[in-house]
């Protein structure tokens, strides 16, 4: 295999080959360098690389035995998760050349399955509203969508096979629909968010980035490290075709025409390959618990950012000033108000899953849009955030301008490994009906 090659497999062929000695971590971590140099003048997805230690570390890596699937891999890292060898800037002038004195915890836990750390990817400011200098990799005139947006584009461009991000709105779901990658939001708490710059602690969440659902599965299990009820690397998919919900969502109006297309020619493909989808109705009436999502983020996110929105004011966009502003004035009874909407409308969701192994519906309303620093679209994330519900973004479909559109599927709360597993079959599928016209 021709070495500039090695960045195209996923991380699953990576490790497969490495275990036969076919490859090594080295020539692994110098094929993302390689894509590196070749395309981050064009993309900006990175905020930081060291090549020397990236390419120490993969030499160490070699050199010991191998602890999990993942060890000698490339990972990135979202620059709002701390990292003790590599700056962390939060996205931020403020925290220009900012060293955190330990790693995040889910960095910890990759370096100790044996995964190489490659470097930090662009964030928005504090994960929020200003965009960095990320283009998205299909087209650079078109935006990469929203706060994990390096994250995505990394992973979508060959650049790394496996990334880390978050989500607190969309900011998984999203860019890894505009940039052509599956984008997987676990269940709130399900992994650890220590080391990790909140935003809204109610509803902040790891994210992960790859190629394939697979390696979503080896990611997860390498930061859940033996967790109860984690997924396993062994899985390998339903011993039946699932049932499928078709959640239009109070947002379905808004949908370009391409997406409605494209959900009709995906769920056509899903029932061909065997599972049955059924319109339901899950998401009606839930339009109280977008404005609770809304009040409770505005009003963490002014309270986290406090040293920043007193001592380092002017170290601010104009745009975080107001939102942080914003939240400041949000009763305590309004914020309290909010939370109680959320826990009843988790409980209200719940029965739906009887019905249904997942839920099929959108990841966004349309391809990315046309102005890369335009705001990003919100409307197909948003619910099942609030809800801190599992969900996943598959790529596989296209729209009227050539760019990535993606089939989302949400699982029932603590169901991940249920919904990696739905999502496997569905990405099958999807490969499978594609065959032919490649």
């Amino acid at each position: 295999m021709v070495d500039h090659d090695l960045a195209r497999l996923t991380a699953r062929q990576m490790s497969d080959l490495r275990a036969a000695g076919e490859t090594t971590s080295e020539a692994l971590v110098q094929a993302c360098l390689k894509r590196i140099a070749d395309r981050e003048d064009t993309v900006g997805a990175w905020a930081y690389i060291d090549e020397q230690s990236a390419l120490a570390q993969a030499r160490s890596a070699d050199a010991t035995e191998a602890r999990s699937r993942l060890h000698g891999i490339p990972v990135a890292i979202k620059d709002i998760i701390d990292t003790a060898d590599m700056p962390t800037e939060y996205g931020s002038g403020i925290y220009a050349g900012h060293r955190p004195a330990a790693d995040a915890a889910c960095v910890a836990l990759l370096r100790e399955a044996g995964a190489i750390i490659l470097g930090k990817t662009v964030t928005t400011e504090f994960a929020a509203v200003t965009p960095g200098k990320t283009r998205n990799p299909h087209n650079t005139a078109f935006s990469p969508g929203g706060s994990s947006s390096g994250s995505a584009a990394a992973v979508a461009d060959f650049m790394a096979p496996l990334a880390l991000g978050t989500q607190t709105v969309g900011s998984t779901v999203r860019p890894a629909s505009y940039c052509g990658a599956v984008g997987f939001k676990p269940t709130w708490q399900t992994f650890s968010l220590a080391g990790i710059k909140p935003q809204a602690e109610s509803f902040d969440t790891l994210g992960l980035f790859a190629r394939s659902v697979g390696d979503i599965v080896l990611l997860g299990d390498a930061l859940l490290q033996g967790f109860a009820g984690g997924v396993s690397p062994q899985w390998e998919g339903p011993d039946r075709a699932p049932r499928l919900g078709f959640a239009r969502t109070p947002h379905w109006p808004q949908a370009d025409p391409a997406t409605l297309r494209m959900m009709d020619e995906a769920m056509a493909v899903l029932k061909a390959a065997g599972a049955e989808v059924v319109d339901c109705d899950a998401a009606d009436g839930f339009d109280d618990a977008l404005e609770a999502h809304w009040t409770i983020l505005c009003f963490e996110i002014a309270r986290v950012l406090s040293y920043e929105r007193t001592a380092r004011r002017d170290g601010l966009s104009e745009a975080l000033r107001g939102l942080l502003d914003r939240g400041m004035e949000i009763p305590l009874a309004d914020y309290r108000a909010a939370r109680d909407v959320i826990a009843r409308r988790c409980r209200d969701i719940g029965p739906a899953f009887a019905d249904f192994d997942a839920l099929i519906t959108p990841s966004a309303a349309g391809e990315a849009p046309s102005d890369p620093r335009a705001p990003s679209d919100l409307l197909f994330q948003r619910l099942w955030t609030a809800l801190r519900l599992p969900a996943i973004t598959l790529p596989g479909f296209t729209g009227d301008n050539g760019l990535p559109l993606g089939v989302q599927l949400v699982g029932p709360a603590g169901g991940d490994g249920q919904l990696l597993s739905v999502a496997q079959w569905a990405e099958n599928a999807f490969a499978q009906a594609a065959s032919p016209r490649s």
